[in-house]
């Protein structure tokens, strides 16, 4: 790995469940604002990337990531929701701008190894993304390659949805993966979406370790003690085998 992408990663503390900051949540015309705030409490910005064909949305381009490079140096942990055909010149446009790790998707059938190598050849961390009806067990082939694994928990590229009755179980079950690949503690298990003041701990109760959150960290009254609320929920019980 590239040796300033481990030194950022090496500072994550993931003894507790980590608060990841979606860009997508933060203030648009102020993005610099929004980063000079946050930088002391979080952990993680994950940065939303989708082309209107593989989610509905249209997000963040990577001028866009260059000029938050430049702003923090937290890690930029870049998920794109991309069709096929443009996701390898993707992952060279965002490695190139400062992300420290790319996640793709599962779905992306026909250029997953392609894309795995790739991001390990760049010197990031890769990660996978499994949409909210992708059978977990179909990453366990991937375990191997990869440090994060984020699990939708609402329909892809949609803001404001409830958390979809499964997700708790599907944590559970990733979790289980992650175990009996022999990658405990390596592999971060992130929950993305449906992300709500009473919906965390119950994702920290089946093996989250970190939450991508929007409204509930941009919008916080108090976002340091939302913050330390988060960091302090207790770790989940160990996977029963």
């Amino acid at each position: 790995m590239n040796p300033t992408v481990s030194a950022r990663l090496s500072g994550l503390q993931k003894e507790r469940l980590l608060a990841e900051f979606s860009m997508w949540s933060a203030d648009l015309l102020r993005l610099a604002d929004d980063l000079d705030r946050t930088r002391a409490v979080a952990d993680i910005y994950h940065i939303d990337v989708a082309d209107g064909h593989f989610a509905p949305a249209l997000l963040f381009f990577p001028d866009q990531v260059a000029r938050m490079r430049q702003a923090t140096d937290r890690p930029l942990h870049v998920h794109l929701m991309v069709k096929d055909e443009v996701l390898i010149e993707q992952i060279r446009q965002f490695a190139d701008a400062g992300a420290d790790i790319i996640s793709i998707h599962l779905e992306n059938e026909t250029v997953i190894d392609e894309a795995l190598a790739l991001i390990a050849e760049l010197g990031l961390m890769a990660g996978i993304v499994l949409k909210v009806d992708t059978p977990v067990a179909g990453v366990a082939p991937y375990l191997g390659r990869v440090g994060f694994l984020t699990l939708l928990g609402t329909a892809i590229g949609v803001k404001g949805q409830g958390l979809d009755p499964a997700a708790t179980a599907r944590l559970q079950e990733a979790r289980a993966l992650i175990a009996d690949a022999g990658r405990g503690g390596e592999i971060v298990l992130a929950a993305d979406g449906g992300i709500r003041e009473h919906t965390v701990p119950l994702l920290r109760a089946a093996g989250a370790e970190t939450v991508v959150m929007g409204s509930l960290a941009f919008g916080a009254p108090d976002l340091a003690d939302r913050i330390a609320w988060v960091h302090g929920l207790p770790a989940p019980e160990a996977p029963v085998s």
